[in-house]
């Protein structure tokens, strides 16, 4: 049984089809990465599962319930968590109060600072656990809210471009805690445009174009495809310029 599943997934904002009969599943222990040009659906379909956005039609499965109906809050009860794009912490707090506050009500008293030293460690972050969060790097910043998302040690976790704007060293180390979580069991569906890091976490991708799901295999098997090149490099979907194209394949 799949962790996660979504079935004939369907989203349409006016006359506008974002998400075309999406059929995707997840199995338990994989890191799976969802890739795809500009406006090919990923972060709709992400939105979908997480359940900010209600589908048209179809329906989503998590550990083989039926949660097409869930408020987002009632999946994360579930076991799933999430990291956004955009970072969501909380800047005039200190990077340990952050991680405090994430993981206050789901350990002991007696363990929660033990508990918030394993995770700084984790995250690279001991050395600036008095930091206020709003003075950290982009990368730390990054990383911070991926240990705030972990805390609640998830079945599933959901990381929205997770290496954006990050150095390639920054990309690299992101792509080990990644590596490091899955070994420890944890699922990872990741929307990323960074095939460096697709090609170091995931066992498997899906190519999104247009709505649909396009490919799907192993990163070798999708950098080999000739149509999924085709679409990168702009000769399918004429507003993808070839040098936009050309840095997500080959950054």
């Amino acid at each position: 049984m799949p962790l996660i599943e979504t079935r004939a997934l369907n989203k349409r904002f006016g006359g506008l089809h974002v998400t075309n009969n999406v059929d995707l599943a997840l199995e338990a222990g994989e890191v799976h990465c969802l890739i795809g040009p500009n406006g090919a659906g990923k972060s709709t379909l992400f939105r979908l599962i997480l359940g900010e956005h209600s589908p048209s039609s179809g329906a989503i499965l998590f550990a083989g319930e039926d949660i097409t109906a869930l408020k987002p809050f009632q999946r994360i009860r579930r076991g799933m968590s999430v990291k956004f794009q955009v970072p969501g912490i909380f800047k005039a707090l200190s990077v340990r109060q952050n991680l405090e506050i994430a993981m206050q009500h789901h350990y002991p008293p007696a363990s929660l600072a033990e508990e918030i030293d394993k995770l700084l460690a984790f995250l690279n972050l001991s050395a600036d656990a008095k930091r206020l969060a709003g003075n950290l790097s982009h990368g730390q910043k990054q990383w911070l809210e991926i240990g705030m998302a972990i805390s609640l040690k998830p079945r599933l976790l959901l990381l929205d471009e997770p290496t954006a704007g990050m150095s390639p060293e920054e990309t690299f180390a992101t792509g080990e805690m990644v590596q490091r979580l899955n070994a420890e069991g944890m699922t990872v569906l990741a929307v990323e445009h960074d095939m460096a890091f697709v090609r170091q976490v995931a066992h498997k991708v899906t190519v999104l174009h247009l709505g649909r799901v396009f490919a799907q295999g192993s990163i070798d098997e999708i950098v080999a495809n000739e149509e999924v090149a085709a679409i990168y490099l702009g000769q399918t979907t004429a507003h993808e310029t070839a040098h936009e194209a050309a840095g997500d394949v080959h950054a």
